[in-house]
């Protein structure tokens, strides 16, 4: 096949769409936008890997758009993989926030009598619907995402704890899990926003 230059934003979503061009199309993203979204994580505090990891998620989250039929071209591919990348960026940012808070708020809570109970049992009851999901999968892709969600760690360090080889299969290993986890949520409509919640 004779390797595509350049695509307009309407022969990139045609290609997305076609199975034998995809793999090609998403190479194309890499090369074209890649370097403007990283500049958009850097800029906003992230580090290079922080750029790399959040450039992934938004891709998928692109083609995922793309193949639904939700995207309605009213704004170019390169203005929406940014907003992609902001809200993927902002999110995390949240989720970390968010971790450590609770680490704090449950460390205070030691030292006191008066513990809410309701929203301790809430909190655990999520995460034990997770657990459940978590386990369907297996323990390697459990292992990944409850080091990258719960504990924070960076593809490096994951790659320390984990048999492979490098960052790269991590970060392809978690993308894989992600997706797997994704298709068991939708199977289960009753707990889907609350588990998506956690995993944020």
């Amino acid at each position: 096949m004779i390797v595509t230059l350049h695509y307009t934003d309407e022969k990139l979503i045609s290609a997305i769409r076609d199975p034998l061009e995809l793999n090609q199309a998403i190479q194309w993203l890499y090369r074209q936008y890649a370097g403007t979204v990283s500049s958009f994580i850097i800029h906003y505090g992230g580090s290079a890997q922080d750029a790399q990891d959040v450039f992934q998620e938004t891709v998928v989250a692109f083609i995922e758009l793309v193949k639904a039929g939700r995207f309605r071209k009213e704004a170019s591919v390169k203005t929406l993989l940014v907003s992609i990348a902001r809200n993927v960026w902002f999110n995390d940012i949240r989720r970390k926030e968010r971790s450590g808070e609770r680490d704090k708020r449950y460390q205070h809570a030691q030292g006191q009598q008066d513990l809410d109970v309701s929203e301790t049992m809430v909190d655990l009851e999520l995460k034990r619907q997770l657990s459940q999901l978590l386990d369907q999968m297996g323990d390697p892709c459990r292992k990944i995402l409850l080091m990258f969600y719960y504990e924070n760690l960076s593809m490096k360090e994951m790659t320390a704890h984990l048999p492979y080889e490098n960052e790269q299969v991590v970060r392809n290993k978690k993308y894989k899990c992600l997706q797997y986890l994704t298709s068991l949520i939708k199977d289960h409509p009753a707990m889907a926003t609350q588990i998506k919640e956690l995993i944020k």
